[in-house]
């Protein structure tokens, strides 16, 4: 089955930003953070929504499997993802977000300490969990842990996180749906995504692999955790709760949200995007380290992660629904400080867009998906994954570069560790 392009199905937001616009010089710093807030609201409520359209997608695959309910469930998935992926940029700098971040996009996984796997699969060397297929088994043992999974709950799921102390041990989230409903992508390098047959769940005579009514017991459970940790984070950006994360922000001075701002775009577009997302995968040509692997979207992840920094510095959220929220943005500030910078950063934020988006381009109109273009010898691929690297690189220069004009100093964005 081929999964329709999320870029083909959502409308991208084109901002044309005026050149010394009233807006501009009226917008105030707290004006900016409130944006920020409003947008991060607008984004989490699009994944809790969205989310939950995958949980009914699932409950309807799972009362009756067959090709063309996993097809929509898979579809389900995929559009998830366009939010969820624009709501990482609040990750960095806002560490409510960092924190639980964790339990919906942790990654890569071991996949089989959820189900069966290749026999030649490759996993994490040490990791006891990595073959303990939760599917199979109602008791683990995974080092000194002895473990009751004979009833699968969203809480035993959240509590199997990083079982045994291994990072690679990854029970929850995006990923461990993707994987249920994808299985492996046994391809390598070369084309196609994970082939799993709907009859992997269904219940009775035609069930293939084994223990189908658990396999669908955990991907019911997975989504329904899922849904539950996108209403708890949709409610940390609410302006109608007291309490909450939002008020916390903005109470706080406007100097110390745009840092916030501006730390996350940065950390991001450098250390996340560039670094561990691409860098990573690029020079060990690792489909392992390929973001979402099973599925083949990763490039469609890459790109609305790169829409989501764009959103913060134009202070502009296309919503799954086609409405578009604008308002106040640090482009703003920018321009009424130096509009020559202005103009100059937001030609740097332009071009890294449309280069990040010749991943989609190449995936969708050339058949080369990410895991294609990193592999070993595809020269015009790993150049093409290169030069995406070095506009995220140049992308966060310009970054720095608007917080110094603001007067944001001594930005660091997060490396994770990387040289570029």
């Amino acid at each position: 089955m081929k999964v329709k392009s999320a870029v083909a199905r959502s409308v991208i937001v084109t901002l044309t930003l005026a050149s010394g616009s009233t807006l501009a010089g009226d917008v105030t710093k707290q004006q900016v953070v409130e944006q920020y807030a409003e947008i991060a609201h607008a984004v989490f409520s699009d994944a809790l929504t969205t989310a939950q359209t995958l949980d009914n997608a699932i409950e309807s695959f799972l009362n009756a499997p067959s090709e063309k309910t996993l097809g929509d469930v898979k579809q389900a998935w995929v559009d998830s993802r366009v939010p969820y992926q624009q709501s990482e940029v609040f990750r960095f700098g806002n560490a409510i977000v960092d924190d639980w971040e964790g339990q919906l996009n942790a990654w890569p996984l071991d996949e089989g300490l959820i189900d069966y796997v290749a026999s030649d699969y490759q996993y994490e060397l040490g990791n006891e969990g990595a073959i303990a297929n939760i599917v199979a088994n109602e008791a683990l043992t995974i080092g000194a842990n002895q473990l009751d999974v004979s009833t699968i709950t969203p809480k035993l799921i959240a509590d199997l996180n990083e079982v045994g102390g291994s990072e690679a041990n990854v029970a929850s989230g995006y990923h461990a749906i993707e994987f249920l409903l994808w299985g492996q992508d046994l391809n390598g390098t070369n084309a196609g995504a994970g082939e799993r047959p709907y009859t992997d769940f269904v219940v009775g005579e035609e069930c293939t692999n084994n223990h189908c009514e658990r396999r669908g017991d955990y991907l019911r459970a997975v989504a329904d955790l899922l849904v539950q940790d996108l209403e708890w984070m949709e409610k940390q950006w609410s302006a109608d709760q007291t309490g909450n994360y939002r008020e916390e922000l903005l109470n706080g001075s406007a100097d110390n949200g745009l840092r916030k701002m501006l730390f996350g775009m940065g950390s991001l577009s450098l250390g996340e995007l560039a670094g561990e997302r691409m860098k990573v995968a690029l020079e060990a040509n690792s489909t392992e380290d390929e973001h979402d692997c099973f599925s083949d979207n990763t490039h469609n992840s890459h790109y609305y992660n790169e829409q989501g920094i764009y959103n913060v510095y134009t202070g502009s959220y296309q919503k799954v629904d086609g409405s578009k929220i604008e308002g106040p943005s640090l482009h703003d500030l920018v321009a009424k400080k130096d509009q020559k910078a202005a103009d100059e950063i937001q030609k740097q934020f332009d071009a890294t867009r449309d280069q990040v988006g010749l991943l989609v381009t190449s995936a969708e109109k050339e058949n080369q998906h990410f895991d294609q273009l990193i592999a070993a010898g595809n020269t015009q691929g790993n150049a093409l994954v290169n030069a995406t690297i070095l506009s995220l690189v140049a992308q966060t220069a310009s970054i720095e570069r608007a917080a110094s004009v603001i007067g944001i100093t001594s930005l660091n964005p997060d490396t994770a560790d990387h040289e570029f």
